[in-house]
């Protein structure tokens, strides 16, 4: 099985030496987006609902890439610089999805990339 590259422009670039995603047969594998705006490469700071929404529109875009959608994501696992955080990461998180939520984990870690206040990756199914 050969695995394929995911690249997609209109979310950010990898900020090191890995892909936005790889698909390998019908499994897609996301790295962790960070609040990071596309347009304009600005870090989204101090309002963890609008930092959650980033990462999912940068998910979005990734999963686009790859003729795929939220509806397709089987496990997401959310890094947040502040456990106190939870509550509105959670309240946006919920909205980007009408039913059967994906598995997740979510986990308090010590530094992100860029010193954000969350991130977020996943692990989705593709035709």
């Amino acid at each position: 099985m050969k695995k394929e590259v995911i690249s997609a422009k209109n979310a950010p670039e990898a900020l090191g030496p890995y892909s936005q995603a790889i698909k390998c047969g019908s499994m897609l594998f996301l790295s962790g987006q960070t609040p990071v705006n596309p347009a304009d490469g600005v870090l989204v700071t101090g309002d963890i609902k609008a930092a959650t929404a980033q990462c999912f529109e940068n998910i979005k875009s990734v999963l686009s890439a790859a003729g795929a959608n939220l509806e397709n994501v089987v496990k997401m696992t959310v890094f947040l610089k502040n456990f106190d955080d939870f509550k509105d990461m959670n309240e946006v998180y919920k909205s980007y999805f009408s039913a059967d939520f994906p598995a997740r984990s979510c986990i308090q870690a010590a530094k992100l990339p860029l010193d954000c206040m969350v991130e977020i990756e996943a692990i989705a199914m593709v035709d």
